[in-house]
């Protein structure tokens, strides 16, 4: 394959995965709840605004737990 072959795949996956990302985030924006739920961190005072979104942080991470888990069985 040559000497780049393996590099150039590692490349066009990340590539992918950059777009996967891109459409997820332009797609999350459409959906209300996402970054709203009860438990989220929000803190505004005058003109300084912290955002902290933990539990949309936990179902995402459980979500993605139970996707990788059921493509990694084999």
């Amino acid at each position: 394959m040559g000497e780049f072959g393996s590099f150039g795949k590692l490349l066009i996956l990340m590539g992918g995965l950059l777009v996967l990302i891109g459409l997820l985030m332009l797609i999350a924006g459409k959906v209300p709840w996402i970054g709203r739920l009860p438990g989220d961190i929000y803190v505004r005072r005058g003109n300084f605004t912290f955002y902290f979104p933990v539990v949309t942080c936990i179902i995402v991470s459980i979500l993605l737990t139970i996707v990788f888990s059921l493509f990694s069985r084999r």
